[in-house]
């Protein structure tokens, strides 16, 4: 490979997260060294329709703002073409970042094209991409590492349309208030909710079922710090300084992440040293756990009082924007934005390498 290495970076989405990836996405391009890479942006909108930006340069910004208290960000792609998904090959780059969130683009249905183009990426594969987006499948891989969980049930949603009463029956039977709602398949907590009674644990399915096939209902974290760490490398696997979000609302919420800005990040975590590494050797665990590569950001509960772990989920493609966790992680631990940057590419080149002395045929 000579010259600047050819890097292209998709992002949008046909997802609940497509806001939050277009300013990941943002974030990225502005931290990269321009006399190392050449950048290719594609954008990938709602429709599912892809759009090239022509010369390379990031797709415009519009005033509007999307949605009830969404992001202000939208795409105008009037000077852009649109391309197709199989067009990919023809690139002629090096080397994609997948700068998706959500489903088709962190849950294995890019990485699976991108395998089928033969072109490397940054990020887990398709097994792990799934694995971390499903949150029943991610359990069941954290359960049989042993790793420690809160109670948790798993509704599919042609049940709850058949017999929504009975469902509660048995829900409110297993729990104690509160507890969390989710779909399976979705990040930045977008159709989460708190519950602390029938009443709202019926609303929480309702809205968790407009974004899934199938909801999650776990037992809620009571008196416990919420603490990340930052997972970096492939077979070597390293882990960043453990960080603590205070939220500053009920739960951290999509609006306590990206809008409100009423939660603070300590870096490090406010828990002793032998539970911070603690985390950090389980972040691990569960990053192997789940068969991932390149990058995940490992979530976790600690009691406030006991000291008692417990994982919550990993994310296998966690936000770039100026307030994630991930590049904070990093930076917190000697590794500025720009370097990380450089450090994903590299893994994404290297395990490509690793894999082309796989056979492909008898």
């Amino acid at each position: 490979m000579t010259g600047k290495i050819r890097v292209a970076v998709l992002f949008g989405g046909r997802s609940a997260e497509h806001e939050v990836s277009v300013i990941s996405a943002r974030s990225m391009l502005a931290a990269m060294d321009r006399e190392r890479y050449e950048t290719v942006m594609v954008g990938i909108a709602k429709d599912g329709r892809w759009w090239i930006a022509e010369g390379g340069a990031p797709l415009e910004e519009s005033d509007q703002v999307l949605g009830d208290g969404a992001l202000p960000v939208h795409l105008d792609y009037s000077g852009s073409r649109e391309i197709a998904a199989g067009d990919i090959k023809r690139w002629g780059v090096d080397v994609v970042f997948p700068l998706l969130h959500g489903p088709y683009g962190e849950d294995g249905a890019m990485q699976g094209l991108l395998e089928l183009a033969d072109i490397p990426y940054v990020g887990a594969g398709v097994v792990g991409s799934a694995v971390g987006m499903d949150k029943e499948m991610m359990k069941r891989a954290f359960f049989a590492e042993g790793l420690p969980q809160l109670d948790y049930t798993v509704v599919r949603c042609s049940h709850w349309r058949r017999d929504s009463e009975g469902v509660l029956d048995e829900l409110c039977a297993r729990f104690s208030w509160p507890v969390f709602v989710k779909p399976a398949s979705l990040g930045s907590s977008v159709g989460v909710s708190r519950a602390e009674d029938r009443r709202q644990l019926r609303d929480g399915i309702a809205e968790a079922a407009r974004y899934d096939y199938k909801v999650v209902v776990e037992e809620a974290a009571i008196d416990c710090r919420e603490v990340e760490v930052a997972i970096l490398g492939n077979e070597e696997v390293e882990a960043s300084t453990v960080g603590e979000i205070e939220v500053g609302s009920a739960f951290y919420d999509y609006g306590a992440k990206y809008v409100d800005n009423n939660s603070s990040l300590h870096i490090p975590a406010r828990i002793e040293p032998n539970l911070a590494e603690e985390v950090r050797q389980m972040g691990i665990r569960a990053f192997r756990a789940v068969e991932a590569w390149g990058l995940s950001r490992v979530d976790f509960f600690v009691g406030k009082s006991d000291g008692q772990v417990y994982i919550n989920e990993i994310n296998t493609m966690p936000g770039f924007t100026p307030v994630s966790m991930y590049p904070k992680l990093w930076e917190a631990s000697g590794l500025a934005y720009g370097a990380l940057i450089d450090r994903l590419i590299e893994l994404a080149l290297e395990r490509h390498e690793d894999q082309k002395g796989i056979k492909t045929s008898l």
